[in-house]
């Protein structure tokens, strides 16, 4: 049947679209909104009391896009544009009867969670390209949320541009106002006079999740699919300019071992000195060095325990490799609503340099970064020095990435890695494609070649991903194959050895049937089935028949979803899911999922999922509940807990439990300066981890950072349970200055 069942997703896409009336096509004549040219100076300070304001005409109404697509959007927002020789600014005014009783916010966190705050979205195309954009956010209280966006599918979240915002909330509303230097912003050099950007903006009225765009476009779609875009016109940007950011820090910590024995001394202090350069050539080339690079304020990873046969994908959080990751960072992996199966693959992840297995930092003496984007041609190349630590030798790594756009949204690359260490070197080779077949459908596909020269070992690992989507459905299909040769030094693979089909569709049902259609936005049924056989023996290995009958959307953002899930698994190695032992063979279960959580951005509010049922030969109970409480947006705590109960599990029958505790805290006097910490709790190595970090912005992209960092770990030695501990605090500073 389940062989069957892709060729079944393939018709149904097709009877799909016929039926999707609410699915639109970009409109030929796209809404504009002129800008203004000033010869004075604005003052960003949230109020819009500048005569000059006055001057310029407001955007044409905004288009509700949920949750009631196309209709009159029952809060008006209002957009102006000026600008002068130095800044772009923006003057946006989103009115609310409330006034601040509606406002919603539920921290200060740069880059924050769109889904819990009220926000108003700008996106540029300054290349007119309908393909990439330059995302600048802001929620009420003047929080910034940017990114660049690269077809609607690869993200640069953690890009940081120099802008500058400020609101005010009233009455009637609240209002933004921001300042983009055109030095932040990429554009071509034209002769033309005048140049016309793409250009959309949309807000989210969080209090009744309204969402309302300028330039509207289809649900299932975001505001950075720039072929929905509107227009910004009137432009008379100065010529593009050579554009340089020095980032020099300084650095100095204090290090405190206890009973580490020779391994650690008990006490170290260190300074360090080091730096970024960033250089934007034009238009299209960036050039980025680091020379003693260093990553203490980065955030801690979050621990997880994991009960499947996929390995764990830990993303990155250091500064220097999120810049322009996108272009090295295709990527097949999951989707946050579950669908395109549990294969992740990642031919160069960047957690592979400066970081060993267990995520420890290795000290990088100096690296390099060098990336061209145009509408038709993108490459770049990253080098890095790696120092030698405790048995790991130096260590040079190389990533080069060609690509090339061509139809609308079409593209084609190559990607080649080299990790070289004085024993060999490990070379991957990928090319990969994307293709978007219509506004509904795309297929994004890579092949890598791996290679270990100094065991001549040679691994493949394929991958392709179909996507259809529309308002009404959405209907996938991933096929993957990993030998088990495969080694990807640089990469990320979740699971070697492997042939898996893993097709799926998930319903969108918002019809006249719909109960409660005051509270409820949609019933979304689905079914998820994964199928995976061993590569080297073509025997069967795993398969998941996942099936959600319930799954509802609040209108709120809360949601509440029930899972059945027959498993059938065949070990042929032994498995060991958090210490239980579990034998090879045969082994047939069956789970139920609940996943519920409420409107995340309420002052309290309540996430978890919960599994139980049979789990090889015996049962586990698998549950994860996160509960924020956030008074006011200066204040956030959030609490994790994470458990799973082993009952007559494995070769020992093993009746055990995990558990896991997360507690972060976040207190802000305004959204510069920022205590964040983290505390963590693992029973499974009882360990305990304690990460403090204050931070303070003095100036933009400047900051001045005290860490302090704690681990306690309990070992046995000769019989004995002893009790490592390590204290770390670190003082940073950096200052960037742009010329």
């Amino acid at each position: 049947m389940i062989k069957k069942l892709p060729f079944f997703l393939l018709f149904l896409s097709s009877y799909a679209f016929a039926q999707d009336a609410d699915f639109f096509k970009p409109d030929s004549v796209r809404k504009s909104i002129k800008a203004v040219k000033i010869s004075t100076s604005i003052k960003v300070d949230g109020v819009l009391s500048e005569p000059e304001w006055s001057r310029a005409s407001a955007s044409p109404d905004f288009i509700q896009i949920e949750p009631y697509q196309g209709k009159v959007p029952n809060y008006a927002t209002l957009v102006k544009v000026l600008y002068n020789q130095k800044y772009l600014y923006f003057g946006i005014t989103c009115r609310d009867p409330l006034g601040k009783k509606a406002i919603m916010a539920t921290d200060f966190i740069r880059d924050f969670d769109y889904t819990k705050h009220d926000l108003v979205n700008l996106s540029i195309d300054a290349f007119n390209d309908k393909r990439n954009a330059m995302v600048f956010a802001t929620n009420a209280y003047g929080v910034q949320r940017d990114l660049l966006s690269f077809d609607d599918l690869y993200y640069d979240i953690d890009w940081n541009g120099l802008w500058a915002v400020r609101t005010n909330r009233t009455d009637s509303g609240w209002t933004a106002e921001i300042a983009i230097p055109w030095k932040t912003l990429r554009y071509p050099k034209t002769k033309d006079t005048i140049q016309n950007w793409g250009f959309n903006v949309y807000r989210n009225r969080r209090y009744s999740n309204e969402i309302s765009a300028f330039s509207p476009f289809p649900r299932v779609f975001s505001a950075t699919h720039m072929d929905y875009a509107g227009v910004l016109t009137n432009l008379q940007p100065p010529p593009p300019a050579t554009n340089i950011q020095v980032v020099p820090y300084f650095l100095t910590s204090y290090d405190h071992y206890s009973n580490f024995g020779t391994a650690e001394p008990p006490h170290s202090a260190s300074v360090k000195v080091g730096g970024d350069l960033k250089w934007a050539i034009n238009s299209n080339s960036v050039l980025d060095l680091t020379a003693h690079t260093d990553f203490a304020q980065a955030d801690a990873d979050l621990q997880v325990n994991n009960i499947t046969r996929f390995s764990v994908f830990f993303p990155e959080k250091r500064q220097f490799f999120l810049e322009n990751a996108s272009l090295f960072g295709m990527q097949v992996s999951v989707a946050a609503d579950g669908s395109g199966g549990s294969m992740n693959y990642q031919p160069f992840f960047s957690r592979s340099i400066g970081l060993d297995t267990a995520g420890n930092p290795i000290p990088i003496v100096a690296g390099g970064r060098f990336v061209y984007r145009s509408s038709s041609l993108n490459y770049g190349a990253i080098a890095i020095r790696q120092q030698g630590a405790n048995d790991l030798p130096g260590t040079n790594f190389f990533v080069g990435r060609v690509s090339e756009n061509f139809g609308s949204q079409d593209r084609i690359g190559a990607l080649v890695s080299i990790k070289n260490q004085p024993t060999g070197s490990n070379i991957e080779t990928t090319v990969d494609g994307f293709f978007r077949l219509g506004e509904s459908n795309s297929i994004n596909t890579m092949l890598t070649q791996s290679t270990t020269t100094n065991i001549g070992q040679k691994g493949f690992a394929g991958i392709m991903q179909y996507y259809h989507s529309t308002n009404h459905y959405k209907i996938w299909l991933t096929e993957s194959a990993v030998t088990k040769d495969f080694d990807p030094q640089m990469g990320f693979v979740s699971r070697k050895d492997v042939i898996g089909t893993t097709p799926g569709m998930i319903y969108y049902y918002r019809g006249s049937l719909l109960p409660f259609k005051n509270v409820l936005l949609a019933l979304e049924p689905g079914f998820l089935p994964e199928l995976y056989y061993t590569a080297s023996t073509g025997k069967f290995a795993e398969m998941d028949l996942t099936f959600a009958p319930v799954w509802f959307n609040f209108k709120s953002g809360a949601f509440l979803g029930y899972a059945i899930a027959p498993i059938r698994q065949h070990l042929t190695d032994v498995f060991e899911p958090l210490g239980v032992t579990i034998a090879p063979g045969d082994y047939r279960y069956f789970q139920h999922d609940f996943y519920a959580g409420t409107d995340p951005s309420k002052m309290l509010n309540l996430n978890f999922t919960y599994t139980t049922g049979s789990y090889f030969n015996g049962h586990l109970n698998s549950g994860d509940w996160k509960l924020q409480f956030a008074p006011i947006p200066y204040v956030s705590f959030l609490g994790e807990y994470s458990r799973n109960h082993f009952n007559g599990v494995g070769v020992d029958k093993t009746t055990t439990n995990v558990n896991l505790y997360i507690l972060q805290a976040r207190f802000a006097l305004n959204p510069r300066l920022q205590l964040t910490g983290i505390y963590q709790r693992n029973s499974l190595n009882s360990a305990d981890n304690y990460n403090m970090r204050l931070s303070w912005e003095f100036q933009p992209l400047s900051y001045i950072y005290l860490i302090y960092n704690r681990g306690v770990t309990s070992t046995i030695n000769n019989m004995v349970i002893q009790t490592q501990t390590e204290d770390h605090i670190i003082y940073k500073i950096s200052y960037l200055q742009q010329f």
